[in-house]
Order: structure tokens, then C-alpha cells, then sequence
């Protein structure tokens, strides 16, 4: 099934991001139907330009210059990017898709050559809008949005496909690639930073917990970041004189990812992965619409050491939104002592609390929404502009 996807076409060269099985070559084949098209994913075609970079070349120049050119999974040839550049400085070939599911490899292999020729563009996981609103929340937050579970016919189908995800993940991205020394290590690590995830990150405690030295446990976050499998979270710093938590959080980038990764597809989860689920699922909503947008700003958490909490704080400018989500079903006036407490020293915009009943409500400056409600209120701009 095809899907009106919210990422705009840009109008020059970019670099399209995203982990596998987005939609990433979907969208582009929507996107550029007359492009000339090379998918480097196949051995064959990465090992033909591996050996002669100079391949491109030729085959570019025997192209129009209005023509678009499409390099799928540019991540295994990144020694291409230099042919690019030759490309686009001395040829007059502008116009380059370069997609990738993964930054690690690229920025190694230089695509800062192409600074302030290229710009970023990422695809993240369906969401809400791009489903029309029909798909229910408690499926999005325990199987994610990823295109296959989405289309998946039974619960069931969509288990087997994440747990095969991160199979292949660990197989393809991390073992072939040669990104860690032992795999056993990091996948122990995964299992730990899976149940970890969604909360302040203590490095110490997962390297305890996974048996992993906190260097490693360092790298295997970055590795998963380079990967596009997770993102941080940074904190919210703006009090002077109340002392905040400075960690960050690491959020997975689906909701589904995340909860077969911590073994939920084996066995029931502890009863706070819900609220995990829940908040993941809105970070990438919210993520997704900011980058889609062009809304800009910035996004962290805001915490305090003896435990007050707002879950998403966005700013840009003087406008501050601060979003707080509880997976209960009922509205307890102490789900907002996180909100009432930032609210004490900063001027807030507004101030939502996102939950997983069903009525709107008003308890002060909180506007307490139901989570489809929410996401509705945020595609129309609503929320955060």
C-alpha cells in the first residue's frame, strides 16, 4: 500500500536518511519517476564502483543535466561522494538523491565535500496524519509504524517482522559491516539499552547490567545513533537557580523496535513499558512533524534531581510548549506537577498533557488531550509553528 508521505521534494541535491524498511526507495521511485537510477545495495553494483569510482562519471555525464540522479544505500560506496563532488563543481550535475540507512560509513568517507551542496533531508516511520488517523494507538505504540507492520495482516505477522528486523539488523548492519569486535557484546547491550529506553540514560548502570565496559557502551550508543536506530534527547537547561539533570535520554526510533528489543515479543514486559511506548511513539510524532514542517526550534525533557518531570519541551524563540504523556487511561491532577513546576520560573505557550483516555479536559493552564486527538492538533499545526 502507498502512503502520502509528508516529506517535501527538495528542490537540489540532498542526502535522504532513514533506517531500512522506512520507505526511503518507495518514496524516491514517488518522487523521481524519470531519474537514472542506481541501487547500490547488491554486492555486484557496490563492488563494480568500489573498483572503479571513475564508473559514475561516465555515467552521469551521458545523463542531461536536468535529469535527477538516484544512489540507493549510498552508505556502501562512500568513496563515491568524491566523484559527486567532482560532479557537481566542474560538470554542472546539480541534481543527486543520496539516500542511506545509515550516517556512520558517509561521514567517514567525506560527505563533508558536499557542504552547502547537499542539504539533509530523514524519513521516519509512517505517522499518524500519513495513516489518516484509521490505525489505533495502542497498535502503533506495540507493533510501531514501520511500513511492513503497518500492512502486516495479524499481530502475529507484525512480530515476526520485528523480531527479523533486528535479526537482520544485527546481522547486516553491525556483523558485515565489522562496526563492533564481538557481536555478542553488543547485542547484550542492546537487549539492556532496549529497557533503558525513553528514560534519563545512566551509562554506568547499563555497562554494569550488560557486562560491557563503559567505553564500549559509549561507542554501541553511537553506533546505534550512526545507524538511525536511535536518537538523544538532550535537557532542557534554562533555570538558573534550580540545578536540572544534564543526562540525556535515547529514544528508538519505532515503538515496535522497541519493545520486541526488550524481549517483548518472547514475553509480557514489566507494566511500565506502556508509558516507554507511549512516549516513544509521540517523540517521533513530534520529530517527525518538526523536520516535515520546517517548524524548527529545538526539543529535550526538562528534569530535576529530586525528580520533577515534563517529557518534551520545545522551543523556538519565546514560544515554549511543554508536553507531558501518561499511558492511563484516567486523569489524576498530579499528573501535572512536572508541568506546574517548570511553569513556576518560565513563561510557558502552552502546556498539554497527552493521555490515553478519551476526554478533553482543563485543569489550570493544562490542556489534558487524548493522544489521537493530540497528533490531530499537531498536523494542523496546532501544537508547535
Amino acid at each position: 500500500m502507498l502512503y502520502k508521505r509528508g516529506l517535501v521534494k527538495p528542490a537540489r541535491a540532498f542526502f535522504l536518511f532513514g533506517p531500512r524498511g522506512v520507505g526511503k526507495t518507495t518514496w524516491i521511485r514517488q518522487n523521481f519517476k524519470n531519474a537514472y537510477m542506481i541501487d547500490l545495495l547488491p554486492s555486484r553494483v557496490n563492488l563494480e564502483y568500489l573498483k572503479n569510482p571513475m564508473l559514475l562519471e561516465q555515467e552521469v555525464n551521458a545523463q542531461p543535466r536536468t535529469k535527477w540522479v538516484v544512489l540507493d544505500e549510498i552508505q556502501k560506496v562512500p568513496s563515491l561522494l568524491d566523484e559527486i563532488h567532482n560532479l557537481m563543481e566542474n560538470h554542472n550535475h546539480k541534481l543527486f538523491v543520496l539516500s542511506g540507512s545509515s550516517a556512520r560509513k558517509i561521514r567517514r568517507g567525506g560527505a563533508n565535500l558536499l557542504a552547502g551542496r547537499a542539504v539533509i533531508r530523514h524519513l521516519f516511520p509512517l505517522t499518524s496524519k500519513e495513516l489518516n488517523f484509521s490505525v489505533p494507538i495502542e497498535q502503533l505504540i506495540t507493533y510501531g509504524s514501520l511500513p511492513a507492520s503497518i500492512n502486516a495482516s495479524t499481530n502475529f505477522e507484525r512480530d515476526d517482522f520485528l523480531t527479523s528486523y533486528i535479526e537482520t539488523y544485527l546481522r547486516e548492519e553491525i556483523k558485515e559491516e565489522g562496526l563492533v569486535r564481538r557481536l555478542d557484546s553488543f547485542a547484550r547491550f542492546m537487549d539492556i539499552a532496549a529497557l533503558a529506553g525513553a528514560q534519563t540514560t545512566n551509562i554506568a548502570g547499563i555497562a554494569r547490567d550488560s557486562g560491557v565496559n563503559r567505553n564500549s557502551v559509549r561507542g554501541f550508543f553511537n553506533i546505534l545513533e550512526d545507524t538511525l536506530i536511535g536518537h538523544w534527547l538532550p535537557s532542557y537547561r534554562k533555570r538558573a537557580k534550580i540545578k536540572e539533570v544534564s543526562h540525556p535520554k535515547f529514544y528508538w526510533f519505532d515503538a515496535g523496535i522497541l519493545r520486541v528489543a526488550s524481549g517483548g515479543a518472547k514475553e509480557p514486559l514489566e507494566s511500565d513499558w506502556k508509558g516507554k511506548a507511549l512516549e516513544t511513539w509521540l517523540f517521533h510524532e513530534l520529530s517527525a512533524y518538526i523536520h516535515y514542517s520546517g517548524a524548527g526550534g529545538t526539543l529535550s525533557y526538562w528534569r530535576t534531581p529530586s525528580g520533577s518531570e515534563v517529557d518534551f519541551v520545545w522551543q523556538k524563540g519565546n514560544k515554549i510548549v511543554a508536553i507531558e504523556v501518561k499511558a492511563s487511561k484516567h486523569y489524576n491532577h498530579k499528573f501535572g506537577t512536572g508541568l506546574r513546576s517548570l511553569e513556576e520560573g518560565i513563561k510557558l505557550t502552552q502546556q498539554w498533557l497527552v493521555y490515553m483516555g478519551e476526554k478533553s479536559l482543563k485543569d489550570g493552564n493544562i490542556h489534558i488531550t487524548p493522544a489521537l486527538q493530540f497528533v490531530k492538533l499537531l498536523a494542523q499545526g496546532e501544537i508547535i509553528y
